[in-house]
């Protein structure tokens, strides 16, 4: 079975050897302990474990050793050989199920992190429907030209952008908004690949190519986000990077001074990295449990080692600071209009919109029973708003900024005035209304972007959103923050937190789907709710309940994780430095040294259990706001 192979199938070939190591040393306990009569065999499953599965792993560790990669697994091939030597074969058969079965959780963890592409890649459509006159045929996507009459039936995910041209429906737009609307569809209104139509066929003209389309871009985005993807190295490395050579020093110089090779094998039993090879996993473990139960679920623990260091936060706006749901809060109506049937023409052309305050307008007119009504003709050029014809009105819904360029400025002195969510409607040329909305900011929003600096050493606090401009500052004056990117495309998220990224460790909190490139591409990714799989998947960690205090909570189980680690590994490597220095000088023989070692061991693994016990304070928002 060859290592191609092996990867292919997705367990690897350190999978294997754990698996080989366990099964071994369970044989090896059965023979030795429960058939007298066969202790004799019980060695046998040993040898083939550190044969087999030693073997590989030391030769792997060996061009380590080449390319002067010094880690703690390198100490742990040598105690491999030294176990071997000294003829303790379970030692040395343990030592290759740590550093096999870490390793494994590891490459599984990488996998993991790679599969909202797979996702996104099954999802892909494969064949469009061409209509040429009476005449429909089936061809792949790859073969649509821009201008071609593309034919999407029921329930089918649309294989290109385009323009609807007839036919009148819905669509699902959340696998790549973000937003979890169904966007009503005319003829005039944009489609992109990707969504999911309705009950209603649509008949679209092609505007871009299938590889230029909205859903061929968001995997292009994807794939070099994970390029993209910062490499944090482990903790257990970082220490492991002083201790290996410090172990290696003490050993080669006991041999030399003394001249007893006795007192190399000696070191390097006692210089075995336990504390790193399962102190600090046992305190990963305990803290991804505790996670699990405060309702935050960690995808990668790499999350936990790496979110103390982050100096810079980013957050998306909608559903983040926000709650995600605008409601139409004032309507100023103008020229003698009436307000209810402003309301029932403006509804009627938001229906086809995907814009988040149109569910807001929408949820109004269902309040006040108002029938909706057909629109034709319905376009949303960027940055222009929506435009449609109904009733044959001309009907324009736009900013303030808009009515400079369509020669209506004398009309901005009349506006209300107040920074926030709004909306301008002009009626055949002329002002008719103005709307004021309101995505309240969550009620923690506040405490928690201000004891970001003093509580976890937070400096640079960021909002990069898809918003309006705005509407973004509006809501960073309101909870305290100074640095707004608005207007942003997911691949613009993407530049923007890599710029961070490469100034300092970053940790990026999104929930929409547009926000997944953006996770993949920050040192710490946090996908907060369960709006979509494809988010989930791209971050590190998920708070599953929608609520800021649970991601203080993460920050805090984070802190308290590596810091109980750092005790465990450093406190561990102390004591099993000072044994080496004893053992150099020959009063510490090797049985004796692996007993000391063991000792070592339970006491930093009696240590890093404490992360599955729930602290006192799981959050300081609330004495943030108490100081106040």
């Amino acid at each position: 079975m060859n290592e191609r192979y092996l990867k292919k199938s997705g367990i690897g070939i350190e999978g294997y050897i754990a698996i080989l190591a366990i099964i071994s040393i369970t044989l090896h306990l059965v023979l030795r302990y429960l058939i007298p009569g066969l202790q004799s065999y019980s060695l046998y499953p040993l040898y083939i474990t550190l044969a087999i599965g030693g073997g590989i792993l030391v030769i792997q560790l060996i061009r380590k050793l080449i390319n002067f990669q010094f880690g703690s697994d390198l100490l742990a091939g040598m105690s491999i050989i030294t176990a071997i030597l000294l003829e303790e074969y379970l030692a040395g058969s343990l030592v290759v199920l740590m550093l096999s079965g870490g390793e494994t959780l590891e490459n599984y963890a990488i996998r993991t992190a790679s599969r909202m592409l797979e996702v996104l890649a099954k999802r892909a459509p494969t064949t469009a429907h061409r209509k040429n006159s009476d005449l429909i045929e089936d061809i792949g996507v790859e073969q649509i030209s821009i201008g071609e009459t593309i034919l999407i039936f029921p329930h089918e995910i649309c294989p290109v952008d385009g323009e609807v041209i007839s036919g009148n429906g819905v669509m699902d737009e959340s696998y790549l908004t973000g937003e979890p609307f169904l966007i009503s569809k005319a003829p005039g209104s944009d489609v992109l690949s990707g969504s999911i139509n309705g009950d209603a066929s649509l008949t679209i003209k092609a505007t871009k190519l299938a590889q230029d389309s909205r859903y061929a871009k968001i995997m292009q985005v994807m794939s070099e986000s994970e390029q993209k993807r910062p490499h944090l190295r482990r903790l257990a490395d970082q220490l492991g990077a002083w201790y290996t050579p410090i172990a290696i020093i003490i050993a080669i110089l006991a041999w030399m001074i003394s001249g007893e090779a006795i007192r190399f094998l000696a070191v390097l039993v006692i210089a075995t990295p336990c504390p790193l090879l399962i102190a600090i996993p046992v305190a990963i473990i305990g803290s991804i449990s505790l996670s699990a139960r405060r309702g935050i679920l960690i995808k990668n623990s790499v999350v936990l080692e790496q979110i103390d260091q982050c100096k810079t936060m980013i957050f998306d706006k909608t559903g983040t600071l926000t709650y995600g749901k605008p409601t139409l809060t004032d309507q100023t109506v103008y020229n003698n209009n009436n307000p209810k049937e402003i309301l029932k023409l403006v509804a009627s052309v938001e229906r086809y919109s995907k814009h988040p305050l149109a569910s807001a307008i929408l949820e109004k007119a269902a309040e006040e029973n108002v029938k909706l009504i057909d629109a034709q003709k319905i376009s949303e050029p960027k940055g222009a708003g929506l435009h449609a014809i109904v009733n044959e009105h001309e009907i324009i819904i736009t900013s303030r900024k808009q009515l400079d360029k369509i020669g209506l400025g004398k009309d901005l002195s009349i506006l209300p005035q107040g920074a926030g969510l709004e909306c301008v409607i002009l009626i055949d040329h002329q002002l008719a209304a103005h709307y004021r909305f309101r995505d309240s900011p969550r009620a923690d929003s506040q405490s928690f972007i201000q004891h970001l600096l003093p509580k976890h050493g937070i400096k640079k606090v960021i909002i990069v959103s898809g918003d309006r401009e705005e509407e973004v500052r509006y809501l960073a004056d309101h909870v305290g923050i100074t640095e707004v990117y608005a207007g942003k495309s997911p691949e613009e998220k993407v530049d923007i937190v890599v710029n961070e990224t490469n100034q300092a460790k970053t940790a990026y909190l999104g929930d929409g789907i547009n926000d997944a490139p953006a996770l993949l591409a920050a040192s710490v990714g946090i996908a907060f709710g369960r709006n979509s799989d494809i988010t989930a998947e791209a971050a590190g960690a998920v708070i599953m309940d929608s609520s800021l205090e649970k991601v203080d909570e993460f920050l805090h189980i984070g802190i308290r994780m590596r810091k109980i680690a750092l005790q465990s590994a450093v406190g561990g490597m102390s004591l099993s430095i000072l044994g080496m220095i004893i053992a150099a000088f020959g009063y510490l023989p090797p049985v004796a040294g692996a007993i000391t070692q063991e000792f070592i061991d339970v006491i930093a693994i009696m240590n890093s259990l404490r992360t599955i016990w729930k602290p006192k304070i799981m959050s300081d928002m609330e004495f943030i706001k108490k100081e106040k």
